[in-house]
């Protein structure tokens, strides 16, 4: 395969409309697809936009699914206007949704008849990586079937390699990443809390740590945006990380395995949702443990 096979792209949302993007950009015929109205916002005229899954997916030599929750996905695929009608042996079906193991692989089992090739392929790094190709992706699926998306995932990722070759690796391994990506974040707010409440100023405590020991990616990343309340741009809603915790949780207890920081982590964000933050930065777990 090369850059002339055909995509069909279903889910253009905040991930995978610069996705798709990038795609288009790198020279693949793209045809996508979105039940928002918006994603001719976000698209304009750089791909096909279509008004029917099955269109976009009809025909493709590799259906991307980009999502946000594994109800969707199952949606996608054997829902009223599921496509899984539309796809076949000479279809590669490309996973970049974070849906956990048990969902892609019983997604997998309801394709198995109709002989669909599937790469299990999540995605780790946020929009404005999406948009530059940068993203993290882990890739799980046989090797066949990985080299044949491989021209794809290159276009899209910095950095993809193959972590497993059952179809759900490529999950579990976005498991582990969520889980210290939601607690790095969870425990960034609530040092930050912590500070603001003995009377230092979050803001010198960001500056400093930085420099030493206790710094990570997310005090760095999400530092700032703390500091800025509800002011601050939403990169990555707090929802997600209750999906995505939930997902390391249900994947922990499936294995018996405990994971007691994240179970609390957890908690801190769906506190956050309850109280209505669901939609804002997921920064905002600062101004939930804040005491003032």
């Amino acid at each position: 395969m090369s850059s002339t096979l055909s995509v069909g792209f279903l889910g253009l949302g905040a991930m995978g409309a610069p996705m798709a993007l990038t795609l288009a950009r790198a020279g693949f015929s793209v045809r996508g697809f979105d039940v928002s109205p918006r994603a001719r916002e976000q698209v304009g005229d750089a791909l096909e936009l279509l008004a029917d899954p099955r269109e976009a997916a009809a025909g493709a030599d590799v259906v991307v699914v980009m999502v946000a929750t594994g109800a969707q996905l199952h949606d996608v695929l054997f829902g009223e206007r599921g496509v899984a009608e539309a796809l076949g042996p000479d279809t590669v079906l490309l996973v970049m949704a974070t849906v956990g193991p048990q969902t892609v692989e019983s997604c997998a089992q309801g394709l198995e008849s109709r002989g669909v090739r599937i790469v299990d392929a999540p995605v780790s790094g946020g929009t404005a990586r999406a948009a530059t190709g940068d993203l993290l992706v882990m890739v799980g699926g046989a090797e066949e079937d990985v080299a044949a998306v491989r021209p794809l995932l290159d276009a899209m990722a910095a950095n993809a390699p193959l972590v497993g070759s059952r179809v759900g690796d490529g999950q579990r391994f976005k498991v582990v990443n969520q889980l210290l990506c939601g607690v790095h974040i969870a425990v960034a707010g609530e040092a930050l809390a912590l500070a603001d409440s003995m009377g230092l100023d979050p803001a010198q405590c960001l500056e400093v740590l930085s420099t030493g020991a206790a710094t990570s990616f997310m005090f760095e990343d999400r530092g700032p945006r703390m500091l800025q309340g509800e002011e601050a741009e939403v990169r990555s809603a707090l929802d997600i990380f209750v999906k995505d915790m939930g997902l390391v949780t249900d994947a922990a207890r499936a294995v018996a395995q405990p994971v007691p920081l994240a179970s609390a982590a957890e908690q801190l964000y769906v506190r956050g949702r309850r109280e209505g933050h669901g939609r804002h930065d997921d920064s905002s777990v600062f101004d939930i443990l804040r005491s003032r």
